[in-house]
């Protein structure tokens, strides 16, 4: 493939994108907000999607070879391999995740997050008609047992059934959750009776010397379940497909689930899930490479353009934690930077409500448009 992945020109990406990324904000903003790259695409992907339309293969999902190809992956990239026969294939993670709270919890009932984190969860948890309990990370942006220990205890009062929703890696931070760490929070939930369900969907986005551990992969985990899909590494959230992937003691209850939720995943998102596992890891051997640059070059422009800013250098995931709490922004300040500074962030109080005075931001673009958008936020501060 010549060229970089990430190599596409603003003008290139205006004219040619169509996603809600591209067509949010005006022409003149810069969109470092959702979680899409700016990235060319997988050429497996690519052929296998444009083979299958040629040649009218465009019906229903079967969705046997889907659990088979991340079993496969799960197994060469991490030691892990879940039961394929075990997985139930859905839409997408949230849509998984949103079902195994239904599954697992009552209506009304307690869902721990540990925030900051991913703010979809607690639009997940309000459609679902739950209630979110709040526990917050520490400090250096670890799971914080002490936290979770007071949360788990608030959530199963008066025997409430209660699930941790787990982001691991985690976002917005891009902390790798250690094998420790997960074994430890294992053990924390199974003595209050805490389910946990874990969002995995960024755990091929890992950088230098950190391993991402998939929590079943721990042991004392069989209650778990795991949620994740091909989607955010291949940058493929327009082709629908997920997997929910349970610990041997909570197959019985992904069973529980109707097996019209199975419909769900497309059959051209299987087709270029597939694909990606099974024929792109070169490919992705090298956006990662290249994502890890974005992330050399983004500690060094914060460090050299916005000083007093703070930020949390990811060691997976393509996505930065920024505390802007020193630029006098106020609690939402990527609603100011859109206004002041045509800069598109996500506002850190939709992760929670430590996340007063930050903003999170995508750098899986290009490294003239990261740079860009750095110089436009202090451009708007001088």
């Amino acid at each position: 493939m010549p060229g970089p992945i990430l190599g596409a020109s603003l003008d290139e990406l205006r004219r040619d994108r169509t996603s809600v990324k591209w067509r949010r904000y005006d022409p003149d903003v810069l969109p470092l907000w959702i979680a899409e790259m700016d990235a060319r695409p997988c050429p497996a992907v690519v052929e296998a999607v444009g083979a299958a339309v040629r040649r009218g293969d465009t019906g229903y999902a079967w969705t046997g070879v889907y659990a088979e190809a991340f079993a496969e992956h799960a197994e060469a990239t991490w030691g892990w391999r879940p039961d394929p026969a075990a997985t139930v294939r859905v839409t997408d993670v949230l849509t998984g995740i949103t079902h195994l709270l239904g599954l697992l919890t009552d209506p009304g009932g307690p869902v721990v997050l540990t925030t900051p984190v991913y703010n979809a969860f607690f639009e997940v948890v309000e459609a679902a008609g739950r209630r979110v309990v709040e526990a917050p990370l520490g400090a250096d942006h670890r799971l914080d047992l002490d936290s979770l220990a007071k949360a788990f205890g608030t959530a199963t009062a008066g025997g409430s059934r209660a699930v941790l929703l787990l982001s691991n890696p985690h976002n917005p931070t891009g902390t790798v959750h250690t094998a420790e760490e997960l074994q430890a929070l294992a053990r924390l939930a199974d003595e209050h009776g805490v389910r946990v369900v874990s969002d995995e969907i960024h755990g091929a986005l890992v950088y230098g010397s950190s391993t991402f551990t998939p929590y079943l992969a721990v042991p004392g985990t069989g209650r778990g379940i795991v949620v994740s899909s091909a989607s955010k590494a291949w940058n493929l959230a327009g082709l629908k497909a997920a997997i929910i992937a349970p610990g041997p003691d909570a197959a019985s209850d992904v069973r529980r689930l109707h097996p019209f939720v199975t419909f769900g995943a497309s059959h051209l998102g299987v087709v270029a899930h597939v694909a990606a596992w099974r024929d792109g890891r070169e490919w992705l051997a090298r956006l990662v490479s290249e994502l890890d640059a974005n992330r050399a070059l983004l500690a060094r422009l914060v460090a050299d353009r916005l000083p007093e800013a703070r930020l949390v250098v990811p060691e997976a995931t393509y996505l930065a934690w920024l505390d802007l709490r020193g630029l006098g922004l106020g609690d939402r300040p990527a609603t100011r930077l859109v206004d002041i500074a045509r800069v598109a962030l996500s506002d850190g109080p939709a992760f929670g409500s430590v996340g007063a005075g930050h903003a999170r931001l995508n750098f899986a673009t290009s490294p003239e448009i990261l740079t860009e958008a750095i110089d436009r936020i202090a451009g708007s501060l001088a």
